[in-house]
């Protein structure tokens, strides 16, 4: 092999290398429509290998009369780059909204041959969703607060009052008196319940195995709620431990589990929820106002094949009071994304009939009691 050819082959294995770097999805496509080659992040996108990529056209990876196939006809028309910003490339083959920014643009050293470069919009969009989701709990924090101060002490007294009625009350009036009981009773609950968000002491956190707290809340579900539900568990056993505190996630995935079971319903004869672990390493963030750079590499996902998610509610899911229950309180959800949110951590929700994905994503645990969000944040 001459000076020449090594050179340009080290040149071609470089810039693979450069492209594979890429948290983008690129992929190359020829004159026929064909794709010709990809990078590691378009495989993980489309969820297919190289090879397979390579016998598809590219119609075939999207949907049907989808903006990009017009995009490419035209960068192939002009000769010059094209972008466009939020297009759905969700397809039967990758159901779900999947928003992406476009860019496209021609290869001159390869006539009719089109570079395209997938950058999602989920990352941007579940910073803003967390930062919404975290200031709807602060504002239940202020609601806790005055509930604890202004509404437990006068249930206090209507609830001696009614003990004291009680026992000079016929028997017809003491049903009345124990309902008032009752009544307070469960208000006072509701109250206890929204005093967790007014909760601001710092979380205690270690690191966590979550295949140990996906196993304990299975148990847990099939004992009582889930009995009649299949579980399904994919695993990735490498994955490394999460920083977490470990009651506070068993919390969280119960809850979660639980909704799952009750979307799914009783009387279902194929309901079924997966369980599963990734490890997905992603775009580092700055948080706003911080020096932090936040990287979420660790994916759990909570599936099932209820009927999913009304659309109107979809934007509001993980605010307080937002529930598809007819006794839910609405807390649950706002609860478990204040938990998500005070570990650093984002929580999303896909829906559609037969295939709901509650999808946790947060940091991972890298020794000496720092997670690696901190770390990377203190070394730049």
């Amino acid at each position: 092999m001459s000076h020449a050819e090594v050179v340009s082959s080290l040149a071609l294995a470089y810039s693979d290398a450069v492209l594979d770097a890429l948290p983008h999805p690129v992929i190359m496509v020829g004159p026929d429509g064909k794709i010709t080659d990809a990078n590691v992040a378009a495989e993980q996108f489309f969820e297919a290998s190289m090879s397979m990529l390579r016998r598809h056209m590219l119609r075939e990876l999207v949907p049907f009369g989808s903006p990009l196939l017009a995009l490419v006809d035209q960068v192939r028309l002009r000769g010059s780059a094209v972008n466009e910003y939020k297009v759905d490339l969700g397809t039967p083959r990758n159901p779900g909204e999947r928003l992406v920014d476009l860019h496209v643009a021609p290869l001159p050293e390869y006539p009719d041959h089109v570079i395209i470069m997938l950058q999602e919009r989920t990352i941007a969009d579940k910073m803003d969703r967390q930062l919404t989701h975290r200031g709807a709990a602060r504002s239940v924090i202020a609601l806790a607060s005055m509930l604890a101060h202004e509404i437990k002490n006068p249930l206090s007294g209507i609830r001696g009052a009614a003990q004291l009625l009680e026992q000079s009350a016929g028997d017809d009036d003491r049903s009345l008196t124990k309902l008032i009981c009752d009544e307070t009773d469960r208000i006072v609950k509701l109250v206890d319940r929204m005093e967790v968000f007014a909760d601001e002491r710092p979380v205690e956190r270690e690191p966590v195995n979550i295949h140990v707290v996906l196993d304990h809340v299975k148990r847990l579900a099939q004992s009582g709620f889930a009995r009649h539900i299949k579980f399904v568990e994919e695993y990735d056993p490498s994955l490394p431990p999460v920083y977490a505190n470990r009651d506070q996630l068993i919390q969280v995935f119960l809850n979660l589990v639980k909704n799952a079971a009750e979307a799914i319903g009783e009387g279902a004869t194929d309901g079924e929820i997966q369980l599963t672990t990734a490890f997905k390493p992603g775009v580092r963030l700055s948080v706003p106002k911080s020096k932090m750079r936040v990287s979420l590499p660790l994916e759990f996902c909570v599936k099932d094949n209820g009927p999913g998610v009304p659309e109107d509610l979809m934007p509001h899911l993980f605010d307080p009071f937002v529930t598809t229950k007819p006794t839910g309180s609405g807390l649950g959800l706002a609860l478990v994304a204040k938990i998500i949110g005070d570990h650093g951590g984002i929580i999303e929700c896909e829906s559609q009939p037969r295939r709901t994905i509650i999808r946790v994503l947060m940091p991972v645990y890298v020794g000496d009691d720092v997670p690696i969000d901190v770390a990377a944040a203190n070394s730049s």
